[in-house]
């Protein structure tokens, strides 16, 4: 859970880190909403720290103008050029749409502070963007990787799953637990020390799903080195490794500062509280970055996206085809639909029955 440090005559708060009070604050007074605390971290680190406010906010503004440009064009792709809505494809899509949700909760968050500052309502938009974002990131990125160690290690016993009817159903269940997570933590008293709460949440959030990417990508490099094991050709077996590691890579910049920061807090309730501050809003600004670096992963979900925006920018009507792979789910419904067709036109041409 998120946890307050003073510094100076107010405190600050820092997502899913424990709480504390401010010393020598009456411990019997009213305890407000962490989003209430949260609505006033800019100010804390513009009081304490006025240049490094201003350059965080330059990097803020870089991120939201490249992830708005990036995601939007891959938004466009996947849901106007991509012919095969295959799980990963799902899975992406949702996950282009936390990026953004994210990128336009930046300008809310240059309004609130320059236009109407210490308003709650106006704050919120930026809060519950950033930890939704969080959560949704982590979990979407989680379901990218399984499915494809399933489509790549395990393609005949996980075809029943890898349904994309089974994958829209996964992605509403994690926008709903997504939200009612990031709600109960904005909801949470800013009191006591709940280190309990924090590691649960921390390795349910984070470390169990860095476990899962870490040994799928293991596996599936062994896999790479017995190619009789596989029936996919290599390329598509290099590009599925090369995603992982990507995945991997965007959890080790992005997210792993701002959970070790939150461990840290949880454990060392003690630490200096400017530097905790600065690690703080540091953390957040790299966990934000991961909306630039999500694209990266996009290039290796389909083999056709690379083709298809290279098209769009010449001036080409260049649509995603699904490679033989993506298509495996495709078949049976294409081939029930070229049985009713001919049913059709065989009919027509017969007439009707005496």
């Amino acid at each position: 859970m998120p946890s307050v440090s003073p510094v100076g005559p107010s405190a600050t708060v820092a997502p899913n880190v424990t709480a504390r009070p401010t010393p020598g604050a009456n411990s019997s007074g009213p305890e407000m909403p962490l989003f209430h605390l949260f609505a006033k971290l800019d100010e804390e680190l513009h009081a304490c720290f006025p240049r490094l406010w201003l350059a965080l906010m330059g990097v803020h503004s870089v991120i939201f103008l490249v992830g708005l440009v990036l995601n939007g064009l891959a938004l466009y792709v996947f849901c106007c050029r991509t012919q095969a809505k295959t799980p990963s494809v799902i899975y992406t899509i949702n996950l282009v749409v936390t990026d953004l949700l994210v990128g336009l909760s930046l300008p809310t968050r240059f309004v609130v502070f320059y236009g109407t500052r210490g308003c709650l309502r106006c704050a919120f938009p930026h809060v519950f963007g950033y930890f939704l974002n969080m959560h949704c990131s982590i979990l979407f990125l989680t379901c990218i990787c399984v499915d494809r160690y399933l489509a790549i290690v395990r393609p005949d016993g996980s075809r029943r799953w890898r349904q994309p009817a089974c994958a829209k159903a996964v992605s509403a269940l994690v926008w709903l637990v997504a939200g009612a997570v990031t709600l109960s933590v904005l909801g949470v008293a800013a009191g006591g020390r709940p280190c309990c709460r924090v590691f649960a949440l921390t390795v349910l959030e984070f470390l169990l799903p860095l476990l899962v990417i870490s040994v799928f990508t293991g596996r599936i490099v062994c896999a790479l080195s017995r190619p009789g094991l596989l029936r996919q050709g290599r390329q598509r077996r290099v590009r599925a490794t090369q995603l992982l590691l990507t995945v991997l890579l965007i959890f080790l910049v992005c997210f792993t500062p701002f959970h070790a920061r939150q461990v840290a807090v949880a454990l060392w309730p003690d630490l200096p509280p400017r530097a905790s501050l600065v690690a703080y809003h540091v953390a957040v600004t790299l966990s934000s970055l991961n909306s630039c670096m999500d694209p990266i992963v996009y290039c290796f979900v389909t083999s056709g996206f690379q083709a298809t925006v290279r098209g769009l920018f010449h001036r080409r009507g260049v649509q995603y085809q699904p490679s033989s792979g993506e298509a495996v789910l495709m078949h049976k419904s294409s081939k029930a639909s070229a049985h009713h067709i001919l049913g059709v036109t065989r009919a027509l041409a017969n007439g009707p029955e005496a």
